[in-house]
């Protein structure tokens, strides 16, 4: 195909032509964002070598009751209308790996955001949260711990 050939589909199918250009820019917007956000995501797998090779602390802002039906063993729960960059959970590992989870990600992609405007290194979000560790049948532990 060339050039003028393009041009005479783009002229033929102006809404599809907008709708793939309008796809394009979503998605360079998308990476160039998640690039310059701080902090990286982490699949299951990935946190799992976190936790046992790195010893990351997990800070789990589900809330109560969903963090006493199934956590990530050794998480820390912390509501998230309490969690403080400057607690004294977080005081003294600004250097160390933080993994923050919640249920789907959401609570948890804000604390991310929080935590390295706070200056801290390595911060890491589950990606897809403890469903998401559920889903790659990863063990969960139940009760508060």
């Amino acid at each position: 195909m060339d050039f003028d050939a393009l041009l005479a589909f783009l002229g033929r199918h102006p809404y599809l032509s907008l709708g793939l250009a309008g796809l394009t820019v979503a998605l360079v917007y998308t990476e160039v964002a998640r690039l310059f956000r701080g902090f990286r995501t982490v699949r299951p797998a990935e946190l799992t070598g976190l936790i046992n090779a790195e010893n990351a602390l997990v800070v789990d802002l589900s809330s109560s009751a969903d963090y006493e039906k199934g956590h990530i063993i050794g998480s820390k729960s912390v509501q998230p209308s309490q969690f403080d960059p400057e607690s004294k959970l977080l005081a003294g590992v600004k250097h160390l790996p933080v993994a923050l989870v919640c249920r789907n990600g959401m609570a948890s992609s804000a604390a991310a955001k929080r935590l390295k405007k706070a200056g801290f290194e390595q911060v890491y979000w589950l990606d897809g949260g403890v469903q998401a560790w559920q889903a790659a049948d990863l063990p969960l532990v139940k009760g508060r711990r």
